[in-house]
C-alpha cells in the first residue's frame, strides 16, 4: 500500500518519546498477540533499554505530523561474538494506523539501516497466529526459517513463534 500522507518521518527516538513508544507496546502487552511481554511498560522502562544499547543498536520512532505512531527497533541476535552481524527487528504501530503502509515503511527503512550498521542476517519472531505479520514479512523479502513449537505462554495457552530471517548480500 502507498503512502499518502507525505507528512510522515523517521528518526531517532529521543527521550520526549520514550513514553508514546511505551504506550504503543502496552497496546499489544494488553492484546496479548506480538509480545511475549506480560508487564506494561513506561518511559522509563525504555529508556532503561537505550541505555544499555551498543554502538549498533537503535530505537526508531514513526511520526505522523508531529505525532509518534510507531516504532521500530534494532537490537542484537545474541552477546556471543559469533553473531556479530545478526540483529532483530520489531516493529510496533498504533492500531489506529495499521494496514496503511506505516509498517512497510518502517520495515524497509530498518533494513537500510541494519546494512549501514554492518549487519548481514535480521531476525524476526512472530506468534505464528499473526498471519497478517508473517505474511507482511514475506512480503518485504523475509523467508520463513522455523517454527518454535510451545516456546511462550501467553493468555493462558502454550504459543508458537515462527522464526523469520532476511539475509542483506
Amino acid at each position: 500500500m502507498e503512502i499518502q500522507n507525505k507528512n510522515i518521518k523517521i528518526e531517532i527516538a529521543q527521550s520526549d518519546n520514550y513514553q508514546r513508544i511505551a504506550d504503543i507496546y502496552n497496546e499489544y502487552i494488553l492484546l496479548g498477540n506480538a509480545t511475549m511481554q506480560d508487564s506494561l511498560y513506561d518511559g522509563e522502562k525504555i529508556k532503561s533499554w537505550v541505555d544499555h544499547f551498543n554502538d549498533r543498536e537503535r530505537l526508531y520512532v514513526l511520526k505522523k505530523g508531529n505525532t509518534v505512531i510507531g516504532w521500530g527497533i534494532i537490537k542484537k541476535y545474541s552477546d556471543r561474538e559469533g553473531y556479530r552481524f545478526a540483529c532483530e527487528t520489531a516493529i510496533y504501530l498504533t492500531q489506529s494506523e495499521l494496514r496503511k503502509g506505516y509498517g512497510s515503511l518502517m520495515k524497509r527503512f530498518l533494513i537500510t539501516q541494519c546494512k549501514s550498521l554492518n549487519y548481514r542476517h535480521l531476525v524476526a519472531k512472530i506468534f505464528a497466529t499473526n498471519t497478517a505479520s508473517i505474511e507482511y514479512n514475506l512480503r518485504l523479502g523475509y523467508t520463513i526459517v522455523g517454527r518454535q513449537k510451545s516456546i511462550g505462554f501467553k493468555n493462558g495457552k502454550w504459543m508458537d513463534i515462527v522464526i523469520m530471517q532476511y539475509l542483506i548480500n
